[in-house]
């Protein structure tokens, strides 16, 4: 299966940075602003995606949310689901791990980093 990602993010400069890092790596990505429009399209065609990259702060239904109807669906129930926070602390990374996903990133992202620990994820 060819990399397809999807990332969940309302902020535009965040879209933008994760956007340049994916396609420096050449992986097709689709960008959503919130929860409402990643459940539409992954519920339409989850099975397109290898991961999802969420942002834990949404407007609306928010990144948790988001990953507990990914978790609970069998079609994207083993998807790789990848959190990115600007509210950072150990805890939260320890919860995000705990609550089921596979790799956590603070922002601002350190590009380099996101781009090796992307690769090896899939």
């Amino acid at each position: 299966m060819s990399n397809h990602i999807l990332i969940v993010e309302d902020d535009p400069d965040g879209q933008a940075l994760v956007s340049h890092i994916i396609d420096h790596l050449s992986i097709d990505h689709d960008v959503v602003p919130d929860a409402e429009q990643a459940t539409s399209i992954l519920t339409q065609n989850g099975n397109a995606y290898q991961a999802v990259i969420i942002d834990l702060q949404l407007p609306g239904k928010d990144g948790w949310e988001l990953l507990k109807e990914i978790r609970g669906s069998s079609k994207t129930a083993d998807m790789t689901c990848i959190a990115v926070t600007a509210y950072h602390t150990s805890r939260i990374r320890e919860e995000a791990i705990r609550a089921g996903f596979n790799a956590y990133f603070s922002k601002p992202l350190d590009a380099m980093h996101f781009a090796r620990e992307l690769e090896r994820l899939l």
